[in-house]
């Protein structure tokens, strides 16, 4: 009899040992390195979460696991009006990071729909109240306006939003036709202020040259056979040229000369 207590004793602890061996290895977790493990024990969350790495989750423990790399929420296309009433379709990226495991769990129910509203309702309030110009121009400071307001909204989540960039904006055909014509006049402009700076430069210069060429003569008349011998490059061209008037006072002076002598 003794005996067979004693068999049934072991074969208890046996038992027990094993029941112990297969409710601890089902308690064994495996959390990555980009992975965190908020506790919940008995409903109530632990001191902090566990991992990376093996952890033991007992039977009352309830583990949620948790990624802390950066995440990417696209943000769909979303029509907005800016401040002088233009309708801009706009579609953005976000980036953030779960810093608080604790609080994106228990402070809101699903983070990453409510971070994508938030960040859609935001960029239609920033770029509601500027103007299309400065859309356009001052992208970047559009993009960190709307990042902080997000980021100040998702704090209280334990989100930490970090970057927030416009990928594209849809404007419509007329205003792109307006914007195209505008741009057209704007280069036609700069063109006739450059052509117009030309031709004040070149007049300076000329005038410049004409200056120092009537204070000699030899030079006006180098300048007089230079221009001869471009010309004549032309062999299909006639040239007809004045005599230089140095000659006919030669002539002058050999008759008045021939005349004195005639009557003497």
């Amino acid at each position: 009899m003794f005996e067979t207590i004693a068999g049934l004793g072991g074969t208890v602890v046996v038992l027990i040992i094993l029941v112990l061996a297969v409710v601890i290895l089902r308690s064994v977790r495996i959390a990555q390195e980009y992975e965190r493990a908020v506790i919940f024990s008995l409903g109530r969350v632990t001191s902090r979460p566990r991992g990376p790495g093996m952890f033991v989750v007992w039977p009352w423990e309830r583990a949620q696991k948790m990624d802390i790399r950066t995440v990417t929420l696209p943000i769909q296309p979303q029509d907005c009006i800016t401040s002088d009433n233009v309708t801009v379709k706009i579609d953005a990226v976000a980036y953030f990071r779960i810093v608080d495991r604790v609080q994106s769990l228990i402070a809101v129910r699903d983070y990453m729909f409510a971070t994508l509203q938030i960040s859609q309702t935001t960029l239609r309030s920033v770029v509601g109240q500027v103007e299309l110009d400065t859309l356009l121009g001052h992208r970047d400071q559009v993009n960190e306006r709307i990042q902080q307001i997000i980021d100040q909204q998702t704090e209280q989540w334990g989100i930490k939003i970090l970057v927030v960039e416009i990928k594209d904006m849809n404007l419509p055909e007329s205003m792109q036709r307006a914007m195209a014509k505008q741009a057209e006049a704007e280069r036609e402009k700069r063109a006739k202020i450059i052509h117009a700076q030309g031709e004040n430069q070149a007049a300076q210069e000329l005038h410049a040259a004409a200056v120092v060429i009537s204070q000699d003569p030899a030079a006006l008349q180098l300048r007089y056979l230079q221009t001869l011998t471009e010309i004549a490059v032309e062999k299909n061209s006639t040239i007809i040229f004045p005599m230089p008037i140095e000659l006919l006072d030669v002539f002058n002076a050999i008759n008045e000369n021939s005349i004195r002598k005639h009557q003497e």
